[in-house]
């Protein structure tokens, strides 16, 4: 909206300043700057709404029994983070971008889905919510419709089905026919690793926050022409819009981690984490760099292997490798505190995805 309307007027006489909504930069900084207001704002409200409707987190019999102070802690505040980046999205991307509006959708859509999870688990007290079938039709889905978008309409002189390999200079993967599953595969699964990260209060925000950073400053490097030239990465002409998104993202983040903070006021729910999830695996599935989310987001893969593992194993040698996955739950029950291993676990996010983003250069 800011460019669509606000920009033009640069040329008129005292609102020359008007020119800076020009700038991915100024725009993706307000996008972050604007959903931290609408979280801090909306935040309190909402929480308060939560809670005298009694959305309350049901607390797992199998999970740890130190959760169960928790129990009744408002949920499905993933709501908020949907106003908190939609909205800024809105007023501050580019109308005319295909990205913008992809990821946009991916992050409404998966949050949709969540939302039902929440409400047939909270409110209709069905102890499975969504069946699994279900949930992951609909992720198929979204992540087919971004596919076949990209192929549809492909941005000019790029191929659509290339991907950039890490660790090795000017050379991509082109995934052919396999390109569609492989999209649907992506942000599905990083949809579901950051549902399975979100266990512990603020755990998934960390990662979240520095994922959605790496990314903001990839699709801005790839959009641009000369940076991409000089690091010798794909171009991809209007990618740079994304950063716009990510920088909602990031705001968003911060905010709602204000109450997500231990002890947690509000919970997420599933409307959240698969919300965020889904956005982060569509910026790399649009930014051509689907090779790097296992890096970048680098947490939320051992999480979701620790899960694999663990149920391969109990059900071939009746064993289990883990105390109890995923792996913040092993942690936990080792004896240490939920605070820690929060801590730790954002350190490790941090160093995971710095080491993502040299490869940039480190080619």
């Amino acid at each position: 909206m800011f460019y669509e309307w606000l920009y033009p007027l640069h040329n008129v006489h005292g609102l020359s300043f008007l020119n800076l909504f020009k700038y991915i930069t100024v725009r993706s900084a307000l996008a972050a700057v604007l959903a931290l207001l609408i979280s801090f704002l909306l935040g309190p409200p909402m929480i308060g709404w939560l809670r005298r409707v009694k959305l309350g987190q049901k607390v797992r019999e199998e999970g740890p029994q130190s959760h169960y102070v928790k129990a009744g802690t408002p949920t499905m505040g993933g709501l908020l983070m949907l106003c908190a980046i939609g909205v800024p999205v809105l007023l501050c991307g580019n109308f005319h971008n295909r990205q913008v509006w992809l990821a946009l959708l991916t992050t409404l859509w998966l949050g949709g889905l969540g939302f039902l999870d929440d409400w047939l688990r909270v409110v209709k007290k069905l102890p499975k919510g969504l069946l699994g079938r279900y949930k992951l039709l609909g992720q198929f889905s979204i992540g087919a419709i971004v596919a076949a978008c990209v192929l549809v309409w492909p941005e000019p002189n790029a191929s659509p089905t290339l991907t950039h390999v890490p660790f090795l200079k000017s050379y991509y993967f082109d995934l052919g026919l396999l390109f569609v599953p492989f999209v649907m595969l992506v942000i599905t699964g990083a949809s579901n690793a950051v549902n399975l990260t979100d266990g512990l209060d603020g755990l998934a925000m960390g990662p979240v926050i520095v994922a959605a950073m790496a990314f903001g400053l990839i699709a801005y490097v790839t959009g641009n022409a000369r940076l991409s030239e000089y690091l010798f990465v794909l171009k991809v002409k209007g990618v740079g819009e994304l950063t716009v998104v990510a920088g909602a993202l990031v705001g968003a983040s911060i905010g709602f981690l204000w109450f997500n903070s231990h002890p947690a006021e509000v919970f997420m729910g599933d409307v959240g984490s698969l919300a965020l999830g889904g956005a982060l695996g569509t910026l790399a599935v649009l930014a051509k760099v689907e090779l790097l989310l296992p890096f970048i987001g680098g947490l939320f893969v051992v999480e979701a292997v620790s899960v694999i593992l663990q149920v391969a194993s109990f059900r071939t040698t009746g064993r289990r490798i883990f105390r109890m996955a995923p792996l913040h739950h092993h942690f936990e029950l080792a004896g240490w505190p939920e605070s820690k291993i929060v801590i730790r676990f954002w350190i490790l996010s941090l160093l995971m995805a710095l080491m993502a983003v040299t490869t940039l250069k480190l080619r």
